[in-house]
């Protein structure tokens, strides 16, 4: 009995993988399709390693390669990946950078060779839906780098665009607003409340309802939860 009992949990369990693996494939299946028919490029990779391995692809000893302070790029190790090829990092939130030095990265990353960052949200339209507190990520996704890379996890799949706002609002800004320790009210009640701080990193709102006509960007869709 207590094995026929350990067998059937195990069934249970290995099942509810393959469901939720299901639903990671399918879901971003059809995220890739939208995209692709907005004029994006689009790929999807059921693991972060494969994913990894195409964007290293991209990436060439001498390349100045700018980073969008993406959690999902950084969980991805693609950083350290980017430097024992030989290519450079040019990444803004290097905490020991000065505030003039920071700006002046932010300023090489907008003409990188290759632009790597996720999105704080894509929608079953094919639609990029992102809020900056500089807009220096929406700028470089937008136009500048020769190449741009957006990895993003199918956690960051919304319905629409107005489903993907309230992502951003609820799950985003938050958990970003109390990563950076910035102590605006979002980090403390869990919630965006609209706030007029003047440390409220949420002030420019972008959608990228179309690709840009002369921006490449590849939209790398990952089966995994990533990022916030």
């Amino acid at each position: 009995m207590a094995g026929g009992i350990i067998y059937n949990v195990s069934t249970l369990l290995r099942k509810n993988m393959d469901v939720n693996q299901w639903h990671k494939e399918t879901i971003g299946a059809k995220a890739v399709e939208a995209l692709k028919k907005n004029g994006f490029d689009a790929v999807y990779f059921a693991s972060s390693n494969e994913a990894s391995d195409y964007i290293m692809n991209y990436i060439d000893k001498g390349s100045n390669v700018g980073f969008g302070g993406s959690m999902t790029v950084k969980d991805m190790g693609i950083q350290e990946k980017t430097l024992a090829k030989g290519g450079l990092v040019l990444d803004h939130s290097d905490p020991l950078l000065s505030p003039e030095e920071r700006l002046e990265v932010m300023r090489k990353e907008l003409i990188s060779d290759v632009f790597i960052c996720s999105s704080n949200a894509v929608t079953l339209d094919g639609e990029l839906v992102n809020i900056d507190g500089s807009g220096n990520r929406v700028a470089a996704m937008t136009f500048g780098p020769k190449k741009v890379l957006i990895a993003v996890g199918v956690n960051k799949i919304c319905k629409n665009e107005i489903d993907a706002f309230e992502r951003i609002k609820l799950v985003a800004s938050p958990k970003n607003n109390k990563r950076l320790d910035y102590g605006n009210p979002c980090s403390k009640v869990g919630a965006c409340v609209d706030c007029s701080v003047e440390s409220r990193i949420c002030r420019v709102y972008s959608v990228l309802r179309k690709r840009p006509r002369i921006t490449d960007i590849t939209v790398i869709v990952i089966g995994e939860e990533l990022g916030y």
